[in-house]
């Protein structure tokens, strides 16, 4: 089975379609001729980056640029807490989880204490989101004796050969493997009158039989708890628990995948998950983890690590390496320290209130949705129907980056627009984001 989708590419630089002047250009010859060809640039007209600060990237003539798409640096770009913690061990000792060490015991200490009332009880380390999520399918598969995996139809969960066979967004050229089975994301104005906690309900359910049918059983359903390359669909909180249930009578596990939702974002929990009242068998995390020092991993319960850890052996060189791990206790400690989840759930409350403000004044947005400091804004071409506006979103995204604000688009029109800025934007930053949409959707309609 082939995926459909188009990963990310709404926004991107082709060769030949715009002007980006001399010294770009041969940038971008040369990075080709180095990288190759299965690299892609964002924007019409690439930016070059010489330097990050706070909710700031700025460029070599000093211009500077409002990321709001960033969830890599979640703190901002070089946040100080953290780059002191990484300087600080790295200065000291840089070494893998085959020694003791008391920072990677800390850092497990910290995190499962984010989940209390849950059975996740372990933590394991990788250096990418992708990775963690190919180890939480590993121990899927020892701990079920499946191979079924079931997710949305426009999930993104990593770049792995085994990840990428369940990540529909990469793009029709990503081989869905026959233990895959897709079920439609829950976007409201496709429920059909239906509630649409039944209709995921029925759809996962009716997944779990059809692999069943075909002689595979069902290892696990993974989530991105907001369903964010299926076009940011927080709402309505709870909708999973049906779901959920339906794997787990199939003697599935449950994967919450926390890499974009997590750390905060969502200004009321730490976890997505938490805020649907689940209990996940695995959670896995990723970038925003070391606010930019490549650290990920996964918490799981002692029942779905047993058979794993007992048969198998589990070493990766820089996963869980003492850098890392002080750069993530770093982030932890900031979250709370500066209080970054309740500042996410008020500036998210600015960004979101701003942004619907603008629905009066455009009929291009069809919807305004999110939690915390992660916004979707859905463009479309008619209001009834809601179809998709890809190119209006094209150009949206496009002007946006000419007047200074960075977001991106996501979901299976390629029409809603992402925006997931650092965790640190401030109420006056929140208004250059709305002021420049405003702005960007006038003169995208002219």
């Amino acid at each position: 089975m082939k995926a459909t989708a188009d990963f990310n590419m709404v926004n991107a630089y082709i060769p030949g379609r715009a002007d980006v002047g001399p010294a770009t250009e041969a940038m971008i010859e040369r990075r080709n001729a180095l990288l190759g060809p299965a690299y892609r640039l964002m924007y019409e007209h690439p930016l070059h980056i010489v330097r990050g600060d706070g909710v700031w990237l700025i460029d070599p003539e000093g211009r500077r640029y409002l990321d709001v798409y960033n969830n890599v640096t979640s703190l901002g770009h070089c946040h100080p807490a953290v780059t002191e913690a990484i300087c600080r061990q790295v200065n000291t000792l840089a070494t893998n989880t085959r020694y003791l060490h008391d920072t990677i015991l800390e850092l497990a200490e910290r995190l499962l204490a984010s989940v209390p009332g849950t059975d996740l009880a372990h933590l394991m380390l990788t250096c990418t989101g992708s990775e963690a999520n190919d180890l939480a399918y590993r121990i899927a598969k020892v701990r079920t004796g499946g191979t079924g995996v079931i997710v949305t139809d426009t999930a993104y969960h990593g770049i792995t050969d085994a990840v990428s066979q369940f990540s529909p967004s990469l793009g029709a050229a990503v081989d869905l493997g026959p233990h895959v089975r897709l079920v439609s994301a829950p976007r409201q104005y496709h429920a059909e009158g239906a509630d649409l906690a039944e209709r995921f309900t029925r759809d996962v359910e009716a997944a779990i039989a059809d692999l069943q049918r075909h002689g595979i059983k069902p290892a696990a359903l993974i989530v991105d708890s907001l369903f964010t390359s299926d076009g940011i669909l927080p709402e309505p909180a709870g909708f999973l628990k049906g779901a959920v249930e339906a794997i787990k009578r199939a003697s599935g596990l449950f994967i919450a995948d926390e890499v974009q939702p997590g750390f905060g974002r969502t200004g009321e929990h730490m976890w997505g998950f938490q805020r649907h009242g689940l209990v996940p068998d695995i959670v896995t995390l990723g970038k925003p983890m070391g606010n930019g020092q490549p650290i990920a991993g996964l918490l799981a319960t002692a029942d779905a690590l047993a058979e794993f850890g007992k048969n198998s052996r589990y070493f990766n060189t820089f996963a869980g390496n003492t850098v890392s791990c002080a750069a993530a206790l770093a982030v932890l400690e900031t979250i709370e320290r500066s209080r970054l989840m309740p500042h996410a759930a008020n500036i998210g409350k600015v960004l979101l209130d701003g942004i619907t403000g603008l629905a009066a004044k455009h009929e291009a947005i069809g919807d305004v949705r999110g939690s915390g400091l992660f916004v979707g804004v859905e463009l479309v071409s008619d209001r009834t129907t809601r179809a998709p506006h890809r190119v209006l979103t094209s150009r949206v995204v496009n002007l946006m980056r000419d007047k200074g604000v960075l977001l991106s688009a996501c979901a299976q029109g390629h029409n809603v627009l992402k925006i997931r800025p650092p965790l640190v934007l401030s109420a006056e930053q929140a208004g250059m984001v709305i002021e420049a949409l405003d702005e960007s959707l006038t003169q995208a309609q002219r």
